[in-house]
């Protein structure tokens, strides 16, 4: 059993892409520049907000935060989007989420310019990734992607069971897996929490997603020998041994279901990281102009 290092790969990443920032820098070229919107006081969103800006840091690219309280109203945050849409010195920006319940987030996703929108949610994006047309990738799928390249495990002609619909992972994770490239040309199945006999589907997994958002979800009994496990999963669970207070779960059952896999997503220092690791270099594409001319 090897367990997938996001912390190595998504450093060597960074690494790369600081090497790039500077090559760029050297020969005149643009500094790439990322623009955070953060509504609100959500914890989780402060948190992953401060990781990115440090990641900016960390590679050489200009980062703005904008921040704004709960009681920000969904037109001003349009405002806010319309500016960066029409600044020329952002290269790419996201909109944290959630967002606060009387904001429409379909809405906001939409407004956002497709050629800035860096986390890959605009339906633009959305559409002609599955077109496999050139496009952002969403960041956590794209960083699943990266994990099972760098890793060089094997995806021709296995079946991939993803476990959740969401857009943001689960429906673009399904659509990259069948896609005739690599990683790949997989068999793929999307199930969630209304399919019939969930268990006995993700039991045929070879590789094996699961991004339903509910810890420790799948168990060892879920699970077939020797398939590859990639949890998405992040939920804070209460937790009076550690001076947080709290736990970070992964959907799978780490413990009992790692013996029986080949390789395996720990949580946390798995999936997330490369989650950052990927709107960084969605940024850098959007810098160069790669995607949308």
């Amino acid at each position: 059993m090897t367990i997938i290092d996001g912390k190595i790969i998504s450093a060597q990443v960074k690494q790369e892409l600081k090497v790039e920032v500077e090559k760029q820098k050297a020969n005149g070229g643009k500094i790439p520049h990322l623009a955070a919107i953060l509504i609100g006081d959500n914890g989780a969103s402060e948190t992953y907000v401060a990781s990115k800006i440090r990641s900016c840091e960390e590679i050489g690219f200009r980062s703005t935060l904008i921040r704004r309280d709960s009681s920000t109203t969904e037109d001003e945050v349009l405002e806010i989007i319309q500016q960066l849409n029409n600044d020329e010195d952002i290269d790419g920006f996201i909109v944290q989420l959630p967002l606060p319940a009387h904001i429409n987030v379909d809405k906001i996703i939409e407004a956002i310019e497709p050629r800035k929108d860096v986390d890959g949610f605009h339906p633009i994006n959305i559409g002609r990734m599955a077109k496999g047309l050139p496009a952002y990738i969403s960041a956590t799928p794209f960083g699943v992607l990266e994990l099972i390249k760098r890793y060089k495990i094997e995806t021709a002609g296995k079946h991939c069971v993803v476990v959740g619909r969401s857009q943001i992972v689960g429906l673009p994770m399904s659509i990259l897996m069948q896609r005739n490239t690599y990683p790949g040309n997989c068999t793929v199945s999307l199930v969630h929490s209304k399919t019939k006999n969930l268990a006995e589907i993700t039991k045929q997994a070879d590789i094996l997603v699961a991004a339903l958002g509910k810890p420790e979800f799948i168990t060892a009994d879920m699970v077939k020998e020797g398939a590859v496990v990639i949890d998405v999963g992040l939920t804070r669970v209460v937790d009076t041994t550690k001076k947080s207070g709290f736990a970070l779960k992964g959907d799978v059952k780490f413990d009992e279901v790692a013996p029986k896999c080949s390789y395996i997503t720990p949580v946390p220092g798995g999936v997330g990281l490369m989650t950052v690791a990927a709107l960084m270099y969605n940024t850098l594409l959007s810098a160069r102009r790669e995607i949308y001319q």
